[in-house]
């Protein structure tokens, strides 16, 4: 049996989705907001952590790394549900360790497989989101400036960026800085809007 834990912040499409997938008989489903996620895999300690990268409560990415582990047997593997139009979130799935990836615009019977096969220890990735994986290769900002941008287009101010991601003041403008001359904008709102448009916030 095959425990999922899957992470989702609208209600009725989680309740959904979840009541789906429990139809398959070798699947045990739970179901958990992003809000208590953390709490849920801790408790629940799935084999696989199926998870959609977007947030109703934040702009950035969600703390994929409180669900997935990082090499050991027992830890939950990660499977994100995505879209190749956030290019971003699908390099800070990777980044987080993710090793599945289906496309929350394809049928849940390609969740199925990709929850089986990660459950196996295989990697899966949607073959509709390549050219999503080929945008995020392409993209200019490391995975610390995008946090800082997130973070930033959610409306914190530097202190606050500094504190949640552990950095003094000065790098958080550093980093600032350098977001503004990759992406070739005017200030941080304009390259908060021009990250956004393309897709890696």
């Amino acid at each position: 049996m095959i425990r999922v834990l899957l992470v989702h912040d609208v209600c009725l499409v989680r309740s959904v989705l979840a009541e789906w997938l429990r139809r398959e008989p070798d699947l045990m489903v739970f179901d958990a907001p992003w809000r208590s996620a953390s709490g849920s895999a801790r408790s629940v300690r799935p084999h696989v952590c199926a998870a959609d990268l977007e947030r109703a409560d934040a702009f950035g990415v969600p703390p994929l790394g409180d669900l997935c582990g990082r090499g050991g047997a027992a830890e939950p593997r990660l499977l994100v549900l995505a879209t190749a139009s956030r290019p971003g979130l699908l390099r800070r799935a990777f980044e987080a360790g993710a090793v599945g990836y289906v496309n929350k615009e394809g049928s849940p019977e390609r969740l199925v497989t990709g929850i089986r096969q990660v459950a196996d220890g295989e990697r899966f990735v949607d073959a509709s989101l390549g050219f999503g994986f080929l945008r995020a290769a392409q993209m200019p900002l490391t995975g610390r400036e995008l946090s800082v941008l997130s973070l930033a287009a959610d409306g914190a101010s530097v202190a606050e960026i500094a504190g949640s991601l552990h950095l003094s003041h000065g790098t958080v403008r550093n980093y600032m800085a350098a977001i503004t001359r990759k992406t070739g904008a005017r200030n941080r709102v304009d390259a908060i809007r021009i990250s956004q448009g393309e897709g890696w916030l």
